[in-house]
């Protein structure tokens, strides 16, 4: 059974918000959607609302999943979903900074390879190419 990581892909104004990884050293510096594991005995949509809390100090709207399981390193799969930010705005608490990005910097940053193509289906879900 794989551990699931759960990410947002959270989206103002067609911006999606990037997050720029602070730790582990092999992972800093490359960007990624906020997220982390679900913890025992909780839902995965929970666990993204306590995340992007716990990494932004924001309240957020969970909306429609991207795609299914999305792989990870072995043993972990990553489920995304896309949501809207309800209170707040975000803060890089366990990041080293946050990017808004609009749909001609989609691309700009250096995503990492699990994100990468999450990317990719958001900007065909958005629309963009």
């Amino acid at each position: 059974m794989s551990i699931v990581v759960v990410a947002a892909v959270i989206v103002s104004d067609g911006r999606v918000l990037a997050a720029q990884r602070a730790e582990p050293p092999a992972l800093a510096g490359g960007w990624e959607f906020p997220g982390g594991k679900v913890d025992p005995g909780e839902g995965e949509e929970e666990a993204l609302l306590r995340e992007c809390r716990e990494e932004l100090g924001v309240e957020i709207s969970v909306g429609r999943r991207v795609g299914g399981d999305w792989p990870l390193s072995p043993g972990y799969v990553m489920r995304v979903w896309l949501a809207t930010l309800q209170v707040g705005t975000p803060v890089a608490k366990e990041h080293l900074a946050l990017r808004w990005l609009g749909p001609d910097e989609y691309f700009s940053v250096d995503w990492l390879g699990a994100d990468l193509p999450v990317m990719e289906a958001v900007a065909d879900l958005l629309g963009q190419d």
